[in-house]
């Protein structure tokens, strides 16, 4: 772990809060087939409640706005949270149930994620205005795509630190310019096409093959030449690719034996607002953030799995 302290400044994440049912299986089905597994444990979970733990554990002041419901999962949701000392003073009980998040993960740690918003569905634009104070006072604000698109859009407005924005999931629809204004654009390879295609359509017709050939670094460099500010694109075992004055510049990771990878990209992510929020360059906290999203893939589940500040983290 770096020996730089981090500062008093707070990051608001604004996003869900899940509880995740865990289930291990060999391999994972085929389309119609049934497999055995074994777990069936509920843990904490949440993209938004995950960054935000994430940020915190590492020693960052975080403030969360989301919404759980009144069902048993609220409390397991929100216990890590707690734990992490997140203040939920914006987080809203509401009349749906909580998050819930199905979880398989098979002998390699690879995991698939089926996503029930419940309560989540609800942190729209009214309920993110609500909190505006929250989203205002922050140094950073992390957004990802688990909310609706409308509350996405409304932090994005009401930033007036620095924004990252993580569109894990990509929305359908979502204004270009809160993309464009990420500082950075957090995506893997899959979302860095998704949203290439969206702000800059490729040509289509008879043998076009529009950006499915595309390098990752290709990538990257055309999402910045359509105005994004900056870019972070995660790249699992083999790290990421970080914007730099110009530049892109691979990040590597720790070779790791993974148990499970969940979580780990939300791992990559709280680490690296809590390095923004210190005052780190991007690169420098996108080195931190690897090597945190590494440590989490070394056992179970997500935020069970993220580092507090005294952890000694895996070196490259």
């Amino acid at each position: 772990m770096s020996t730089t302290t981090p500062s008093d400044a707070v990051i608001a994440v604004v996003g869900s809060i899940n509880a995740d049912l865990f289930v291990r299986v060999d391999r994972h089905p085929r389309p119609g087939e049934t497999v055995l597994g074994t777990g069936g444990s509920v843990a904490q979970g949440g993209k938004g409640a995950n960054q935000a733990v994430a940020a915190a554990r590492l020693g960052a002041r975080v403030r969360l706005v989301g919404a759980v419901g009144t069902d048993a999962h609220a409390d397991q949701a929100l216990a890590l949270l707690k734990d992490a000392d997140v203040d939920l003073t914006a987080v809203s009980t509401v009349d749906e149930p909580t998050g819930l998040a199905i979880v398989q993960v098979d002998r390699a740690g690879e995991n698939s994620i089926v996503v029930v918003p419940g309560a989540n569905g609800t942190v729209d634009a009214a309920m993110v205005g609500a909190a505006a104070e929250v989203i205002q006072d922050a140094a950073i604000v992390v957004i990802q795509g688990e909310i609706p698109v409308d509350g996405i859009e409304r932090a994005a407005q009401l930033c007036t630190g620095r924004l990252i924005f993580n569109t894990a999931p990509v929305p359908d629809e979502i204004d270009l310019d809160v993309v464009r204004a990420a500082d950075p654009l957090v995506v893997n390879e899959h979302e860095g096409l998704l949203l290439l295609g969206k702000l800059a359509p490729p040509p289509t017709g008879p043998g076009e093959r529009g950006y499915r050939d595309l390098e990752a670094a290709d990538v990257v460099q055309r999402l910045r030449d359509t105005g994004v500010r900056s870019v972070v694109m995660t790249l699992g075992s083999a790290g990421a690719l970080v914007t730099e004055r110009g530049a892109i510049v691979p990040v590597l990771a720790p070779t790791v034996d993974a148990v499970d990878t969940t979580g780990a990209g939300d791992a990559f992510v709280g680490a690296l607002a809590m390095g923004l929020a210190r005052g780190d360059a991007l690169i420098d906290a996108a080195r931190v953030a690897a090597r945190v999203g590494a440590f989490t893939c070394r056992s179970a589940g997500a935020q069970p799995s993220y580092p507090w500040a005294r952890d000694a983290l895996p070196d490259v």
